[in-house]
């Protein structure tokens, strides 16, 4: 029997940074690798030119783009290149502009899965008017829509009227690349030479939905070591904020995998601030609960107080509440028990709910699902 040949069509592809990025990528090596399926891809190029490819294993186009906007690429032959490949499914990562405009020009037919990444934030009238109309044809159409926690698929204003098409599959991460190697294990150790203060660690993007500028308040009232890993536009402004506490908080930049992993390991405690439900799932929670790491979260409309259970693998704070999130951290650092319960019970949450072959084959059981004739067809 042949594999079923599905077709991911993503915004742009690794190595291109991001996100939904990285989540597409993992699923079409998961699905190759766990489920046999024949996964491909589909997304615009950083030049103007379209480059046929193979990344470990997955055959990727990247469509010419003449420029972006903000963050979407002006592909004008994309409609062409989606009409043109061959998949017995399609499925849709969202937000994508240029897919839901492709899709609606090429009029394109057969079983869509819609993977419902995030909600768009945007001015209301230009939401109605730009973007509102493609993604409910698409949404409509849809015969699954896919979203990666219980919560999304409660908070999404836009999935309400498509609840029984919803289905919730968590994302898997890739737990070998967390694991402490002798080499991970040297560079923990260099990290802990430098500094006795205990440890705090933030790993994102510095934007504003990710509530450092709340983390750095906290700090003033948190006897710890704060390691900033990642790079953004607000940088500046926060290191600023940052300049009355000394050396207790370090912005690290953006650093090789091998050394986020190390400072994973080398932490005490995890944090992501976050204070909107601009932050969907929080998948580096997950990569701090598979490295026993207590995390603490906030309770944003999103699926990160469902990754990151209060109490049980963290603890949650209200967002943008700094005394509370100081208690929190406090609380950890000063009670090594508790902290230690809490990081194993994450370890033990993620191997037994997040892996990479626990989501491949949950969405390719799905993919057999919808391309399944149908009745009369």
């Amino acid at each position: 029997m042949a594999a079923l040949r599905v077709l991911h069509v993503g915004k742009y592809y690794p190595p291109a940074p991001g996100g939904m990025e990285k989540v597409v990528q993992l699923l079409c090596e998961s699905e190759r690798a766990f489920a046999a399926l024949d996964s491909s891809v589909l997304v615009a190029n950083t030049a103007p030119t379209t480059v046929d490819d193979t990344v470990n294993g997955v055959a990727v186009t990247r469509v010419a783009a003449y420029g972006a906007i903000g963050s979407v690429g002006l592909c004008p032959t994309f409609p062409i290149a989606m009409a043109r490949a061959t998949r017995d499914v399609t499925v849709l990562h969202e937000p994508n502009p240029v897919a839901l405009v492709s899709d609606w020009l090429g009029r394109q037919r057969g079983p869509l899965v819609v993977w419902f990444h995030s909600e768009v934030l945007r001015p209301q009238w230009k939401y109605r008017l730009m973007y509102r109309p493609f993604l409910r044809r698409v949404l409509d159409r849809a015969r699954a829509i896919v979203v990666s926690s219980p919560a999304l698929r409660q908070h999404a204003l836009e999935l309400q009227p498509f609840q029984g098409k919803c289905v919730v599959i968590p994302f898997g991460i890739d737990r070998d690349r967390l694991e402490l190697t002798p080499d991970i294990a040297s560079r923990v150790a260099a990290i802990r030479r430098n500094g006795a203060r205990r440890r705090l660690l933030f790993v994102g993007r510095l934007v504003p939905y990710k509530g450092v500028d709340v983390l750095l308040k906290a700090m003033a009232k948190v006897d710890a070591t704060l390691s900033i890993v990642g790079d953004g536009p607000l940088r500046q402004a926060l290191e600023a904020q940052a300049a009355s506490l000394g050396d207790r908080v370090r912005f690290l930049g953006s650093l090789p995998d091998a050394d986020v992993v190390a400072h994973m390991h080398a932490c005490d405690v995890f944090v992501l601030p976050s204070v909107t439900h601009a932050e969907t799932f929080g998948m580096v929670q997950l990569e701090a609960m598979s490295c026993s790491k207590p995390v603490v979260s906030t309770n944003v409309k999103s699926g990160v107080p469902w990754v990151n259970r209060d109490g049980e693998t963290g603890l949650i704070v209200e967002p943008g509440d700094a005394e509370g999130l100081a208690a929190a951290l406090a609380r950890l650092l000063e009670d090594d028990a508790l902290a230690r319960r809490l990081g194993q019970a994450g370890r033990a949450r993620v191997e037994r709910e997040f892996t990479l072959a626990g989501m491949a084959r949950s969405t390719a059981a799905l993919y057999r699902t919808v391309s399944a004739p149908t009745e009369g067809a």
